[in-house]
């Protein structure tokens, strides 16, 4: 109603002296339409405003709960690498893996972050469950067309063999039964491989543990295998193949990824910055340190670069309390909650773990929200 009474000013205002009346009506009537136009412009473009927000608010929320998982992702390697069993149940509580042998087998067979003994401690378990994922897991390999030991260097190298017998004989009956699957026609049965998988496993020891003065020879290692083809004998040429290549080159034993504490300082609680008061004698000096926050504990590191914290401080039965010092400002303190030395540990100039001699831990932050960001995050 506004726009029409102003359309109808601005023509009544407006006309040209030598227009008809009909020109003039049909000026007008443009005009009304142009300010029609410019109205339905701007409620387009509330609208798209308002989508616009909307669609930010999404991505917003859901950059929110993507980093939330990434860091329960993370805490999820680290309690497996701790207690497995404990680490599948905190995933699958997160929502971030399914309660299904081929689910958790996939998680495990990826491996990233993840302790391949502790990979091999839980395949090894007896329990059903574990059972199927140590099915699946086998079943996420592909042995075709490879020979006996390339097979098993494919395998051994996905986790590390556990310590216990009972472990390894349900893991190498796993594997037996694959690799049947894949070449079948190889040997009679799956007892076969199973046996000959261990004398494999056998042979690498004795041909490569250093401790071992007595390394057998090919031939011993035929004589050795007679007969365990279901009562008959393996082609010697099949078993030479398989020496030769043991000897020429042994089996790789996987390093510990989920030891590494790279990934134990990935997605930290909170980190940065902080002077740090030495436990030195009568001259005690203030060290400039980089902190990380997480599990439960305090690390604290020379460089960023560094790979290895200089000293580590649990925080399990500490009190810590805001202090004032006259040389620093924003301080804070880590006590002994029984009293006497915290309960930490600090790596020497030389290399030697040595445990800290702290009666308190005082820390001086860059301001006060710092100091208080970091009370709120150990609190």
């Amino acid at each position: 109603m506004v726009l029409e009474e102003s359309a109808t000013m601005e023509a009544e205002e407006f006309v040209p002296a030598d227009l008809t009346e009909l020109e003039c009506q049909e000026l007008a009537h443009i005009r009304r339409r142009k300010l029609s136009l410019q109205e339905e412009i701007l409620r387009l473009r509330m609208e798209i405003e308002q989508v616009a927000s909307e669609i930010d608010s999404i991505n917003s929320t859901e950059s929110s709960k993507t980093l939330q998982r990434v860091k329960q992702m993370a805490i999820g390697r680290k309690k497996f690498n701790m207690d497995p069993k404990k680490g599948i149940v905190y995933l699958e509580e997160c929502g971030l893996l399914l309660h299904t042998a081929p689910h958790v087998a996939e998680f495990l067979h990826g491996g990233e972050g993840l302790n391949k003994t502790a990979i091999g401690n839980y395949l090894g378990e007896r329990d059903d469950f574990n059972l199927a994922v140590l099915k699946a897991f086998v079943e996420l390999h592909e042995f075709t067309n490879l020979n006996l030991v390339q097979a098993l260097r494919q395998f051994l190298w996905s986790f590390r063999l556990p310590g216990e017998a009972q472990k390894i004989d349900r893991m190498m009956e796993a594997f037996a039964a694959r690799y049947c699957h894949c070449n079948t026609g190889v040997f009679v049965s799956t007892d076969t491989c199973y046996v000959l998988s261990f004398a494999v496993i056998m042979l690498n020891t004795s041909l490569h543990n250093p401790n071992v003065r007595d390394k057998p020879g090919v031939e011993r290692f035929i004589s050795m295998n007679r007969g365990i083809n279901d009562g008959g004998d393996l082609p010697d040429d099949l078993l030479r193949n398989l020496f030769d290549s043991i000897r020429n080159e042994p089996f790789k034993i996987p390093e510990d990824d989920g030891n590494d504490l790279t990934y134990t300082f990935f997605n930290p609680d909170h980190e940065g910055w902080l002077l740090k008061l030495g436990a030195g004698g009568t001259w005690k000096t203030w060290k400039r340190r980089w902190f990380i926050l997480t599990d439960n504990c305090l690390y604290y590191f020379e460089y960023t670069t560094d790979k290895e914290p200089r000293g580590i401080i649990p925080l399990e039965n500490l009190n810590i309390l805001e202090v004032d010092d006259p040389r620093k400002p924003h301080c804070f303190e880590l006590q002994s909650a029984g009293g006497g030395v915290v309960k930490a540990c600090k790596t020497e100039a030389d290399g030697r773990v040595v445990e800290g001699n702290h009666q308190v831990y005082r820390i001086s932050a860059s301001s006060a929200e710092e100091r208080d960001r970091w009370v709120q995050g150990i609190r």
